[in-house]
């Protein structure tokens, strides 16, 4: 469960502020696929990265509980001058998990080779975005954080990215942003409203949709 109170977000901005959240109580419901809409801007990967706990909002308490995946491909609480090994080792302990079954994994799937003994500043983002991608696959998490992951890599690295996140839903759920209208009808049991500084939930994701079109014409 994740509950918002009195949370407010912002961003300090050439003329002024980019407000995100703006004083907002809401509670996500459980069990549920969600999608989150919003034009360019809004906040919706600042959402998930508030979700995750991997940005702090600047008022208001944020309640988490359960076992929430940072947005996947996410890797900007990898430690630069760490390698990838130590890196995905420091989050097993974190996690509590078997620091041999993740590595192997990790390996395995990321397809990273020698390059995961190296420090992770020496990475491109896309190597990046792979060692995020498979460690998270790596842990069990009861809501996974999506954040536009499926462009990562190849077209054979997407396909296993796309196969092992389709094993995991069978399972968990997820919180996604996606510009494909497409891929929010098929994943969402319900929508989320990302404007005007507030979250709007929506349990017809066409119906949401269509007012997320409308703000783009806008």
């Amino acid at each position: 469960m994740i509950e918002f109170q009195k949370v407010s977000k912002s961003y300090a901005i050439k003329n002024g502020k980019n407000t995100i959240l703006d004083n907002v109580s809401f509670t996500f419901p459980e069990k549920k696929n969600i999608g989150v809409l919003g034009v360019n801007g809004a906040g919706k990967s600042t959402l998930l990265r508030l979700i995750a706990g991997s940005e702090y909002a600047d008022s208001g308490k944020i309640i988490r509980r359960g076992r929430y995946s940072w947005p996947l491909g996410f890797s900007g609480s990898f430690h630069p001058s760490l390698s990838g090994i130590e890196n995905l080792r420091f989050a097993c302990r974190i996690y509590g998990c078997d620091i041999k079954y993740v590595t192997d994994y990790v390996k395995d799937f990321s397809e990273l080779g020698k390059y995961i003994e190296e420090p992770i500043k020496t990475y491109s983002s896309g190597m990046r975005s792979r060692l995020a991608f498979a460690l998270s696959m790596a842990i069990d998490f009861e809501v996974y954080l999506v954040d536009e992951i499926m462009g990562v890599g190849d077209q054979g690295f997407q396909k296993k990215c796309h196969d092992a996140f389709e094993s995991k839903r069978e399972k968990s759920s997820i919180i996604m942003v996606s510009h494909s209208m497409n891929t929010i009808r098929d994943y969402s049991d319900v929508a989320i409203l990302l404007t005007g500084e507030s979250l709007e939930i929506h349990h017809d994701v066409n119906q949401a949709i269509d007012l997320y079109n409308d703000l783009t014409k806008a």
